[in-house]
């Protein structure tokens, strides 16, 4: 009697499966057959759009521009690289990529750009909460939302600002001087090396102490919580990738588990130290971690037993971790990335490297070893230097490390210059600063270095046009750490551009690791990465410069 039975089970299962398998068909079918529609209606209203196949979207599009790219290039290029090769896309067009991710709604102008996050902050795509829960959990600063991200934003704002960072500045200055002792060994040395690689150690060395008053000592040793954290970088996902075995790889669950374990290990010893000694009442430490625990023991909001209580309550130290891994982790990886930048551009620009050490040698005197103790003594003699800063943000005009991705909604639209309004229900929302960074419209030579744009009066025709210049963006949801970005490379261009030649050496790289497929974007080798930082961790030789022997 067991065989029919079975026989019938086996029946039922092969039907189930099948039937699951055309409803999840069919669904999809009928999905893309909506969403093909939309957007075809769109279309025809006038609104800008993709050339657009009535099966493929925009993919085939996409595909032809993305195929011209080096294969590790950064996403944020696809946008502009699509409008150049379709100029009349103008600077808001519809990209449609589904199945593998949401419409976009491409805004690339300030107009445009300030509706999404000023006028109207929309609230984060939600592909970003997935990209972040392999460092931060499932909930992080970048993608809250409503009153949890008004709460854990004014707690961390203080720690943020650029009077409590300027205070910190001995403890720059020690850092860069390793990172200054390392180069010197480098220029000894007289080999070819990644620069990511080493600015990576120097800014998670300063992140650790301004976030946590710890000292990783990632510079000079092995770091158990720094390896996990970077290793987990290669692994985080927005669920959205074109690449889907990058995608849904199969080990990134257990990756995501250990890494984790490693780091909240670590962060989790380090928090419970910083409370025992706030509950102490032990002053010295000012890290971004103490301000947060002493707002937390302070607030009104908190239970009445929460300054008397011997631990943290549970749920708050979760997201407390989650935001400490979450600042550690775009705290250094961004910055150095703008570091390496700033040295190739430098590397490139003679005149402006010399016009920088000019400027250097006025403020911090001839003698190289005075600025280390010059700007530990006096600090704001970091803010008398308007080349060096000019010199940063064309940096970052040129190569910003990152974007605004928004989330549509239904009855709100966006209107481009010439009064149109495009709908933004069911799209992302993509704002991309290196589009409107380098678009003629708003400046002039546009892929060209010339930081005394940032020194022109108004009336110039280099004076930067109101809101083209947003690598941190603007708005309410504008970079929390972009006083802290800023200050980091000043200090460390001040302590390194006079006495060393940094030179990139992409011709040298290439012969000795032959790269396939393309290796430029729009004529320059040094694109910006997956990572965002420079293709292959900007290949360099340091020497000692003539002038400080």
């Amino acid at each position: 009697m067991s065989k029919p039975i079975l026989h019938v089970n086996g029946r039922v299962l092969l039907n189930t499966l099948l039937f699951l398998l055309f409803s999840a068909i069919a669904t999809f079918i009928f999905r893309l057959s909506q969403i093909r529609r939309k957007m075809k209606k769109l279309k025809d209203q006038g609104l800008s759009i993709t050339p657009y196949h009535s099966v493929f979207g925009s993919l085939l599009v996409t595909n032809d521009v993305v195929s011209q790219l080096p294969a590790d290039v950064n996403p944020q290029y696809y946008p502009h690289e699509i409008r150049r090769a379709h100029p009349k896309l103008g600077s808001i067009y519809y990209l449609d990529n589904w199945p593998y991710i949401a419409p976009i709604l491409v805004v690339a102008s300030p107009s445009t750009t300030s509706q999404a996050t000023q006028e109207h902050s929309l609230p984060k795509f939600p592909a970003l909460a997935n990209f972040m829960r392999g460092i931060a959990g499932t909930r992080d600063l970048v993608s809250m939302e409503g009153q949890m991200w008004k709460t854990w934003r004014g707690m961390f704002n203080p720690g943020f600002s650029g009077s409590h960072l300027t205070s910190l500045m001995p403890e720059f200055v020690k850092e860069v001087t390793i990172f200054c002792d390392i180069l010197r060994e480098q220029a000894d040395e007289g080999g070819m090396f990644p620069m990511k690689n080493v600015t990576d150690n120097l800014t998670i060395d300063i992140i650790g102490k301004i976030v946590l008053s710890t000292n990783f000592g990632a510079q000079r040793k092995y770091v158990p919580m720094v390896a996990a954290l970077r290793r987990q970088v290669p692994w985080l996902s927005f669920g959205t990738e074109l690449n889907l075995w990058q995608r849904w790889h199969p080990l990134r669950p257990l990756m995501y588990w250990y890494n984790q374990r490693v780091m909240n290990k670590y962060v989790n010893k380090e928090v419970d130290a910083r409370f025992a000694q706030q509950k102490a009442k032990i002053d010295g430490s000012k890290s971004i971690t103490d301000l947060a625990l002493k707002s937390y023991l302070q607030s009104d909001t908190q239970d009445a037993n929460a300054s008397t209580a011997d631990s943290i309550d549970p749920t708050f130290k979760i997201l407390l971790i989650g935001q400490i891994k979450l600042f550690l982790f775009s705290g250094h990886d961004t910055t150095s990335a703008s570091i390496c930048y700033v040295f190739h551009l430098l590397s490139q620009h003679e005149s402006a490297l010399q016009k920088l050490r000019d400027e250097h040698d006025a403020i911090f005197t001839t003698d190289l070893s005075a600025a280390a103790s010059l700007l530990s003594e006096s600090p704001h003699l970091i803010n008398q230097l308007p080349y060096t800063l000019a010199v940063i943000k064309e940096t970052v005009r040129l190569f910003p490390v990152a974007s605004s991705t928004r989330a549509g909604q239904p009855g709100f639209s966006i209107v481009s210059e010439d009064g149109t309004s495009y709908p933004t229900d069911g799209c992302l929302v993509w704002s991309i600063a290196q589009a409107i960074q380098r678009d003629p419209t708003y400046w002039p030579s546009p892929d060209d270095f010339i930081p005394e744009r940032w020194l022109a009066a108004p009336g110039d025709p280099l004076y930067p046009v109101k809101g083209a210049w947003r690598p941190f963006e603007y708005g309410p949801r504008n970079c929390i750490g972009q006083e802290l970005a800023m200050l980091e490379m000043k200090v460390a261009i001040v302590m390194t551009a006079r006495e060393f030649d940094i030179k990139t050496v992409y011709d040298e790289w290439d012969r000795l690791h032959r790269p396939k497929g393309p290796k430029t974007v729009s004529g320059e080798r040094a694109y910006q990465a997956k990572s965002g930082g420079p293709s292959d961790g900007l290949p360099c030789r340091v020497k000692v410069a003539v002038r400080a022997n």
